[in-house]
């Protein structure tokens, strides 16, 4: 670990001391006129721009002047005598300091600037675009190491190259960190719940689904990027830039040398590939993004239900009593008034009865299309207990074998189907004809779970050991089955080891 980091920032001393009202103020200053390109200030001008402000109007030029010298004791300020403009021989006796602000103040101004904009919530957003312009630019990075004879750009070029692939990816981290961390906070958890939310819950909903969309579909295509640029067909790249990087001159000791800084690059390279593509202890950043933004779709239109459910209930229904009390009135026979009564009210003075047993899992099933069943209704007395009888266990053997038959021999037909489709132990997606249901199911699961390898090498439940390859660069196929039409990309399945045919 390095030794700066148990060292005490003098530098930030001014944001707690006594005097803070006036420190912060000066350095604002200091910091706003170095954003002006105006790196020099004089006293004069410092305290001409304080007496403008009404919270110093019994502000001193002895209290500014010992406010500037604090503000160099701390290093805030760099002061340096002028002894070029002297009028006099006093002005050059009293040594008449102009005075600069040092880097890390004016870093900490900017960080106390933006934080200040940003508040209370977080910010961030979820950009669609800055997954195109970082694909972009991984694509320029691969045609530069893919170059026959080596990469024949300039240093600066190269360098400017990877500045922008990396700005765009700590553009992407932070935006969206910081986005999922707003939705998810607090204030939002009770806005959501209030009655205004539903005017903007469309926009909202819209938003991330187009979020979703545009990276499935880039994201892929960066992933298939960077697994195929290996470290060392990208290391002339590194070492341009790592020389570009060293031949900008710097007064200070340059302590770092060439191979740590290459060892660096290397690094931030391996840490991109980990957020889109993982590692073999954790899930990629990517994939967890991609969650955590398909629950919060899910959670506002959870909110949305439980909103219009509310609001419903609060509805007068003095309108449609109305109508009722209307229709009642228009019928001249009793029973007609009766049956209305029946369809609209039910059956008066019911009984109901409660069963805990679910015959059909299917919500749209009627009653009448329900088998009868018994229910064994047990007395309501404190001390009952149901008589036990011993009984043997029963094997049930010919039942397990008579379903262990019907599985294999379901597996088999399935695997003979399979087999139809496989031509020179290779699968073609593109090639196949309208497949049957459960063979389009096994292909996208195969294809789903080769994904998660590195190299799409799986093992399949048929037993086969097969390896997806996703045609990226190719254009997109129309997978048919039975029960409807798929549009993906093109792949290819092979099958490594001899197939078994049933």
């Amino acid at each position: 670990m390095e030794s700066s980091l148990f060292k005490r920032v003098q530098e930030t001393a001014y944001l707690n001391a006594e005097r803070t009202w006036s420190y912060r103020t000066i350095l604002r200053y200091f910091y706003i006129q170095h954003e002006r390109m105006q790196e020099f200030l004089f006293p004069e001008e410092i305290y001409a721009y304080l007496k403008r402000l009404p919270e110093f109007y019994d502000y001193t030029e002895e209290q500014l002047h010992q406010d500037l010298a604090q503000l160099v004791n701390w290093k805030n300020l760099v002061a340096r005598q002028e002894l070029s403009n002297a009028r006099s021989i006093e002005e050059f006796k009293k040594k008449r300091f102009r005075y600069q602000c040092t880097p890390y103040t004016v870093e900490i101004e900017r960080m106390l600037e933006k934080l200040e904009r940003i508040g209370d919530s977080f910010g961030g957003s979820l950009e669609r675009t800055q997954f195109d312009r970082l694909y972009q630019s991984l694509q320029e990075v691969e045609e530069l190491v893919r170059t026959e004879g080596g990469i024949r750009e300039k240093d600066e070029e190269c360098a400017q190259l990877w500045d922008d692939v990396f700005n765009y990816f700590r553009s992407i981290v932070q935006n969206t960190s910081d986005y999922i961390a707003y939705i998810n906070s607090e204030q939002v958890e009770e806005r959501m719940k209030t009655e205004a939310f539903l005017a903007y819950k469309d926009q909202f909903t819209a938003y991330l689904r187009d979020f979703i969309i545009s990276l499935q579909q880039t994201a892929l295509k960066i992933q298939a990027l960077l697994e195929s640029v290996t470290v060392s067909q990208l290391h002339p790249f590194i070492v341009k830039v790592v020389r570009h990087r060293l031949f900008v001159p710097r007064f200070e000791d340059m302590s770092i040398t060439e191979d740590e800084l290459i060892t660096d690059h290397i690094e931030k390279w391996e840490s991109l590939k980990r957020w889109f593509l993982g590692s073999s202890h954790h899930d990629s950043e990517f994939h967890l993004l991609q969650l955590r933004t398909n629950e919060t779709i899910r959670r506002v239109t959870r909110v949305v239900q439980r909103l219009g459910e509310r609001s419903h209930n609060f509805r007068s229904r003095k309108k449609d009593y109305v109508h009722l009390a209307r229709w009642f009135s228009e019928l001249e026979d009793v029973r007609e008034a009766h049956a209305l009564s029946s369809v609209v009210f039910g059956v008066f003075h019911t009984r109901h009865l409660f069963s805990d047993h679910i015959p059909s899992e299917d919500l749209y099933t009627d009653v009448w299309e329900e088998q009868p069943v018994d229910v064994l209704i047990r007395p309501r007395i404190r001390h009952y207990a149901e008589k036990t009888r011993p009984g043997a266990v029963k094997e049930n053997r010919e039942k397990k074998e008579a379903a262990r038959k019907a599985y294999l021999e379901e597996r088999e037909r399935e695997r003979g189907i399979l087999e139809q489709y496989i031509d020179g132990d290779v699968i073609r997606l593109k090639m196949l004809p309208v497949v049957e249901v459960h063979v389009r199911k096994r292909l996208l699961g195969w294809i789903g779970k080769s994904m998660a390898k590195k190299d799409g090498i799986i093992q399949t439940e048929l037993g086969h050991k097969i390896q997806v390859t996703l045609h990226l660069d190719q254009p997109s196929i129309r997978l048919r089955a039975k029960d409807g039409v798929l549009v993906m990309p093109d792949a290819t399945i092979r099958f490594l080891e001899e197939r078994e045919v049933g």
